[in-house]
C-alpha cells in the first residue's frame, strides 16, 4: 500500500529594511513562508483577513501597528513618527526649539500627553528630585551604618528582672527553641521558667532541688531540648527531662583506686558538663580527679571514653572548664596550671592535639572557654582577671587580651554573639564600686563597645539567646536580669511583660461522691456540678452569701424617722427588736390584767393541771379583821 508523502517546503525570512519598509509588499515573501510545494496561501490569507475585521482585532492593530498577524515583521519608520510627534499642540517657543534640536540629534522621546509645563519649573523640580534622592540616599545609608554598627547589635534597650532566690545565680541555661530557661544557684535549688506562662510577676512555674545539698554548678539543655544535664557539688552527674524528673544519674566511681582509667566514675567533685552538639546521647563531663569523661545517657554504668589532663611535668592537673567546638571535632579544657588543653574526637585521648600552657596566670582556675560559632576563634576566661581571644589556626600568642575584669566565682563565663563580632563577660563587685558591669567587646579591634550597669552584686553567668536575641545575666544577689531589644528581640521575655498579673482566687473544694440517679424523683435527685461562672453568678444573686448590705432608710423627713421616735436606735427597737408595737402612752398594769378574765374562764396552761388540788385563794380585804395587837403591860 502507497503511504502519501510529507514534504516540507523552505522556510524563508525577509528582513526588514531599515529605511523603512513598505506596507504594500507582497506578504508571501515575508513571515515563515510556507509548507509543501504548493501551499494554498490564498485561503489563509482571506481567512486572516476576515479575523482582523473584528472590532478588537481593530483596535489593537491601530494602537501597536501591526499591519497583519504571523504574516508580517513590525516595520518602524522614522519619518512617520517624527510627523506624529509635531503634529502636538503649540508650544512655548523655547520648548519647541528643545523639542526640534531633540529630533535633530535623533534622539528617541515618548508620546506627549498635553501641553509640556515651563522650562524653569521643570528645571527646579528636576533639582528638587535630584536633591530629594540624594538626601533619601545618604539617609539610607546613615540607617545602614547605624545598623550596622555593634552598638546597634546589642539588645539591650529593655530590661527585665527575675528573683531567683537570695543566693548567686551560678548556672544558667536556655533550651535551643528559647521557650523555657533554667537557672541554678549555690542554695541547691534549680528553678524552670516559662515565658509563654509567666506574667509580668516573672515567677518561676516549678523549683526542686536535683542534687540534695550540693549546689548547682552547671546546667545545659540537650540539642533536642527535651533533656537537661545537671552538673552539681558532687561527683554524679544527672540528667532530668523537661519538667524536672530525674531521667539518670552517673556512676560514682571508687576513690581508692589510683589509676582513674580503671574506675567506672568520676571520684572527686565535678567541675563543669556540656552536651554533645550533633549526638542526641552524647555529654562530657570534668571534676576535680584530674579527668574527662564522656558517656552515653542510655548507658550510665561506665563512662564511654576518658581523658587525662596533664601538667607539662606529667602530673595531674585539675580542669575547671570543658566544651565541644561547634562541629564536635575538637574538645577543649581549661586547666588550674593556667593551660588550655584540646583533644582531636577523631583520633585516640592519649596525647593533645593542641595545647596552649601559658594561656592564664598559674594557680588560676579558667573558669571559660568557649568556641565561636564559626570555630575559628577560642575565648577563655580566668579568676586572673583576665579574658582572652584565640585564633584557632595560629595559637602561640593570643590576638587580644582584656584586662581588669575581677572574677571572684569560678564559674564566671563569657560568650560570644551570633554573628561571633562581639565578645561578652561580667565582673565581680570590687571594692570602690557601686554596680558590677557587663562589658562588650569588638572581636576585631579589641575595642569596648559597650558597658551595662547590671547590679549591685557580682555579673557571673551570661547568656545570649541566637533565637530570642536576648541578653540573659546571673548576678550574685539572685537575680535574673534579661535585656532585649524591643524591634530586634523576639518572644522570651517579651512575651511575659504584656500579661498582667492576676490575683488567684482561693476556692474551697469539698471531695464528694456524686450519684447520677436520672429516673428518680425531682426532690431527691443531687444537683449536677455546675462551672465555676455559673456557681459564682448564683453566689452573687445570694444576699447572704454575697453579704449584700442593708439598705438606707428612706421614710421620715428632715433627718428623723416616722411614727417611730426621734433616734435611729429607736427605729431598730420598735421595728427589729419587738414583734409588736407597743404605745408610749399605754399603761403596763392594764395591759396585762386584760387578759385576767378570760384566763380565768379559759384556763389552758397551768390551772387544769392543779384543779382538784390547789386551794381557793383568800386574799386580804380592806374591811377584814383588826392585826393582832401587841402585848403590854
Amino acid at each position: 500500500m502507497n503511504k502519501p508523502k510529507i514534504t516540507f517546503g523552505k522556510i524563508s525570512f525577509t528582513k526588514a529594511s531599515s529605511e523603512g519598509g513598505n506596507s504594500g509588499e507582497n506578504p508571501q515573501n515575508e513571515g515563515f513562508g510556507t509548507f509543501g510545494k504548493n501551499a494554498p496561501v490564498n485561503k489563509l490569507n482571506q481567512a486572516i483577513e476576515e479575523i482582523a475585521d473584528d472590532l478588537e482585532s481593530q483596535h489593537v492593530k491601530e494602537v501597536m501597528g501591526i499591519s497583519g498577524f504571523g504574516r508580517k515583521a513590525k516595520n518602524f519608520d522614522i519619518a512617520e513618527q517624527i510627523a506624529k510627534a509635531r503634529q502636538v499642540p503649540k508650544r512655548n517657543p523655547v520648548q519647541s526649539q528643545e523639542v526640534a534640536a531633540k529630533e535633530e540629534e535623533g534622539e528617541d522621546e515618548d508620546d506627549v500627553i498635553g501641553p509640556l509645563p515651563p522650562p524653569d519649573l521643570a528645571a527646579g523640580t528636576a533639582k528638587t528630585a535630584q536633591k530629594g534622592s540624594d538626601s533619601e540616599e545618604s539617609d539610607e545609608e546613615e540607617e545602614e551604618e547605624e545598623d550596622e554598627g555593634l552598638l546597634g547589635r546589642i539588645p539591650a534597650t529593655h530590661e527585665v528582672a527575675m528573683q531567683h532566690g537570695s543566693k548567686a545565680v551560678i548556672a544558667l541555661s536556655a533550651d535551643p527553641s528559647g521557650a523555657r530557661l533554667a537557672s541554678g544557684s549555690v542554695n541547691y535549688d534549680l528553678f524552670f521558667w516559662d515565658f509563654a506562662g509567666m506574667d509580668t510577676s516573672m515567677r518561676a512555674f516549678r523549683t526542686l532541688q536535683p542534687c540534695e545539698n550540693y549546689p548547682i554548678r552547671s546546667i545545659q539543655y540537650s540539642v533536642t531540648g527535651d533533656r537537661i544535664l545537671v552538673v552539681s557539688g558532687n561527683s554524679q552527674a544527672k540528667i532530668l527531662d523537661r519538667d524536672g524528673f530525674e531521667k539518670m544519674e552517673c556512676v560514682k566511681g571508687d576513690q581508692y583506686i589510683t589509676d582513674m582509667a580503671r574506675t567506672k566514675g568520676h571520684t572527686a567533685q565535678l567541675t563543669a558538663g556540656c552536651w554533645h552538639p550533633g549526638r542526641r546521647e552524647e555529654f562530657l563531663t570534668s571534676a576535680l580527679d584530674a579527668t574527662l569523661r564522656i558517656w552515653e545517657a542510655s548507658g550510665a554504668k561506665q563512662q564511654k571514653q576518658l581523658i587525662k589532663t596533664r601538667a607539662q611535668g606529667g602530673l595531674k592537673t585539675l580542669p575547671h572548664s570543658c566544651t565541644y567546638n561547634r562541629d564536635a571535632t575538637l574538645i577543649a579544657a581549661g586547666c588550674a596550671d593556667g593551660s588550655i588543653q584540646m583533644w582531636d574526637t577523631r583520633r585516640m585521648f592519649v596525647n593533645t592535639t593542641h595545647c596552649i600552657r601559658e594561656a592564664h596566670a598559674r594557680g588560676s582556675e579558667i573558669s571559660c572557654v568557649t568556641f565561636s560559632h564559626l570555630g575559628t576563634q577560642l575565648a577563655s576566661r580566668s579568676c586572673d582577671g583576665t579574658m582572652r581571644l584565640w585564633d584557632m589556626r595560629q595559637l602561640r600568642k593570643p590576638l587580644f587580651t582584656f584586662d581588669a575584669l575581677y572574677a571572684r566565682y569560678d564559674t564566671t563565663d563569657c560568650v560570644f554573639s551570633p554573628d561571633d563580632a562581639v565578645l561578652v563577660t561580667g565582673e565581680s563587685l570590687d571594692k570602690g564600686k557601686d554596680a558590677a558591669t557587663l562589658h562588650f567587646f569588638d572581636t576585631r579591634t579589641s575595642e569596648r563597645v559597650h558597658e551595662i550597669p547590671v547590679t549591685d552584686s557580682h555579673v557571673i553567668k551570661v547568656l545570649w539567646h541566637p533565637k530570642l536575641n536576648q541578653i540573659f545575666v546571673g548576678c550574685g544577689n539572685g537575680t535574673i536580669k534579661c535585656f532585649y531589644d524591643e524591634k530586634r528581640s523576639l518572644r522570651g521575655a517579651k512575651l511575659c511583660v504584656v500579661k498582667t498579673y492576676r490575683k488567684k482566687k482561693h476556692v474551697e473544694v469539698v471531695g464528694t461522691t456524686q450519684v447520677i440517679t436520672p429516673h428518680a424523683l425531682p426532690m431527691f435527685r443531687q444537683e449536677k456540678s455546675r462551672s465555676s461562672r455559673k456557681k459564682m453568678e448564683k453566689d452573687r444573686a445570694d444576699p447572704v452569701k454575697s453579704r449584700k448590705p442593708d439598705l438606707p432608710i428612706t421614710s421620715g423627713q428632715g433627718g428623723r424617722v416616722a411614727s417611730s421616735g426621734g433616734t435611729l436606735s429607736s427605729y431598730v427597737i420598735r421595728n427589729l427588736g419587738l414583734s409588736k408595737r407597743v404605745d408610749d402612752d399605754q399603761d403596763p398594769r392594764e395591759a396585762i390584767l386584760k387578759y385576767a378574765k378570760e384566763a380565768a374562764e379559759n384556763p389552758y396552761w397551768i390551772a387544769p393541771a392543779y384543779a382538784k388540788t390547789q386551794p381557793r385563794p383568800i386574799f386580804d380585804a380592806e374591811d377584814g379583821p383588826d392585826a393582832k395587837k401587841p402585848k403590854t403591860e
